[in-house]
């Protein structure tokens, strides 16, 4: 019988009304002894707007927008986040961006905007925490991200939004009548303050289909391409312009590579908040992410990496007539702030105290590319789920693992901030081909500039390629470290293995395999995820481990 970390079920059942606790905050190495409740300033005390018109216009609307995206249910991160947009709060306006704003402006207009992906994986749990997380910040609206789909069945998707005081915007989406979640997403929305008005338009990813596990909630969505995107955009806009609205916000799912033809190819938008291909833009930087719109308009882009591991600050002055006329972008790394034990306490009080399961000696550093390196840490996973299985071999895509190890102790809340999918196990038997040529996709990432979908982490193979994407060997290492040659340019089509994956690759999911809900070739499934694997592995190691880099994956030089 599988038991997974207990779950306060009174917590679960009241999460739509429940809010943290209204205790000062301190700093998690406190011990109880009070601390600063910041460890940096949102606004740094040098700041240099680097896009800066002549202000003739005696009528000039300031704003300051706070702005995440794609940080994918990475919940320690929400708590700084948290911590954060309380700063944003309550900074007075004498205090905001001496650089950019004289200290006798006090009449700053202020947002909270998110792009999309907050949520991540199918626990309904850890999404009601990420939902509750936008509640307690205080956004105004998101757009629909790929991963708040990861939502599998329509009614749940539907009760978050129900509990969401944020709006979930997408222009390009169409949701069957029928649906629970019909009539719960917006395409845009207007938001009135301080006497103004600002039309907000949302994108979900074009590449939906995907980007998500094909489930119960996909099937009652269909999405625009980006060409009919960028056209639903431009009408919306002129609709909001007809309105008397001229300051228009784009929040956008879709990449930045789209987003920077959006800027381009329309008129009357000023800022696109992105996410989807996690960029991290810093600053104002012309032909980057300064563009002029069709109409000869200052057009701004942001994002914020990914991971939640930085937020935005867009200080943004617009004329009497929408136009924006001064600029600045502050990106903030979250690391540089407390988690307050108010908020830890919160989503403990949802999720149930974790489970302390061993400790890590030592650790080398996550890779750079995630989704193009070897990746010692997941590897790990990757043992686990070989190992608890019984497998000859067990694979993983890299875009599976969102953490790392780091020395100390592990708990099982980190296994699930690492690998937070909750997809469900299966052992099945494929070929020495199909493993391959899976391989061979995976590999495809490498020439990508977004590296997308990753690479296949591996236990029990080991293969290497150069940085063409070419696969150039492999070997498998039996159960009793046998090493065993395989030709990677004429595989077995009939040799057989035993392999430990999710139900997201053994489906075809980013087209590793092909494409089919049903394959023949799955031998068993489990209702459980990859988590559940390494915490029990982790357990019988019965000892302080070492993440290494052993090489078995290695991506060399063309």
């Amino acid at each position: 019988m599988i038991n997974l970390p207990n779950i306060n079920q009174s917590a679960m059942n009241n999460i739509g009304t429940f809010k943290p606790k209204e205790v000062p905050a301190v700093s998690e190495q406190s011990n109880n002894i009070q601390q600063p409740q910041y460890t940096t300033t949102i606004y740094p005390d040098k700041t240099v707007p680097v896009y800066n018109t002549t202000v003739t216009d005696p009528k000039i609307t300031h704003t300051s927008w706070f702005y995440i995206n794609d940080v994918h249910g990475k919940m320690t991160n929400m708590e700084r986040i948290y911590n954060i947009s309380k700063e944003f709060d309550k900074t007075s306006a004498s205090e905001i961006a001496p650089g950019f704003w004289s200290n006798s402006t006090a009449d700053i207009s202020k947002f909270k905007v998110s792009s999309g992906d907050i949520i991540l994986g199918a626990n309904y749990t850890h999404n009601k925490v990420a939902n509750q997380f936008l509640n307690w910040s205080g956004f105004i609206a998101s757009a629909l991200g790929n991963h708040e789909l990861d939502v599998v069945e329509p009614g749940n998707l539907a009760q978050l939004l129900s509990d969401a005081k944020y709006k979930m915007l997408a222009i390009n989406v169409d949701i069957d009548k029928n649906s629970p979640v019909n009539g719960k997403i917006q395409k845009s929305m207007i938001v009135e303050k301080d006497g103004e008005k600002y039309g907000l338009i949302g994108i979900a990813p074009p590449d939906m289909l995907e980007r998500v596990k094909m489930n119960n909630t996909l099937k009652d969505f269909t999405i625009a391409n980006h060409d009919d995107t960028i056209k639903l955009v431009q009408d919306e806009v002129n609709n909001l312009k007809k309105q008397g609205i001229n300051k228009i916000i784009v929040l956008s799912h879709q990449g930045i590579k789209n987003d920077k033809r959006l800027a381009q190819e329309t008129e009357g938008i000023d800022i696109i908040f992105g996410a989807h291909t996690h960029d991290l833009i810093e600053g104002i930087k012309d032909g980057v992410n300064l563009f002029q719109s069709k109409s000869g308009e200052p057009t701004v882009i942001t994002q914020a990496g990914k991971d939640g591991e930085n937020v935005g600050i867009l200080n943004v002055d617009f004329d009497e007539n929408g136009i924006i006329k001064k600029v600045q972008n502050n990106v903030i790394k979250t690391r540089d702030y407390n988690r307050p034990l108010f908020i830890k306490d919160s989503i403990e009080d949802i999720l149930g105290k974790p489970e302390v399961i061993g400790r890590v000696k030592a650790a080398v550093p996550p890779p750079v590319k995630r989704l193009a390196e070897n990746n010692p840490h997941g590897n790990l996973i990757a043992d686990a789920m070989r190992c608890e299985l019984g497998t000859d071999i067990a694979i993983l895509n890299a875009g599976n693992i969102r953490g790392s190890f780091s020395q100390g102790p592990i708990d099982t809340r980190l296994i699930s901030d690492i690998t937070p999918f909750e997809d469900k196990m299966m052992i099945l038997g494929l070929t020495e081909k199909q493993i391959v040529d899976s391989i061979k996709v995976g590999l495809k990432s490498v020439t990508r500039s977004s590296n997308k979908p990753g690479i296949l982490l591996v236990s029990g193979l080991k293969y290497k390629a150069n940085t063409k994407g070419e696969l150039l060997e492999m070997e498998y290492i039996d159960k009793n470290n046998q090493v065993h040659k395989i030709d990677v340019n004429n595989p077995d089509a009939n040799k057989k293995y035993t392999v430990a994956a999710d139900d997201f690759y053994a489906t075809g999911g980013d087209g590793y395999l092909e494409s089919n809900k049903n394959p023949d070739f799955v031998i068993q499934k489990f209702d459980m995820d990859k988590n559940k694997l390494a915490c029990d592995y982790i357990k019988k190691l019965n000892q302080p481990i070492e993440i290494t880099d052993d090489h078995r994956v290695e991506i060399v030089e063309a």
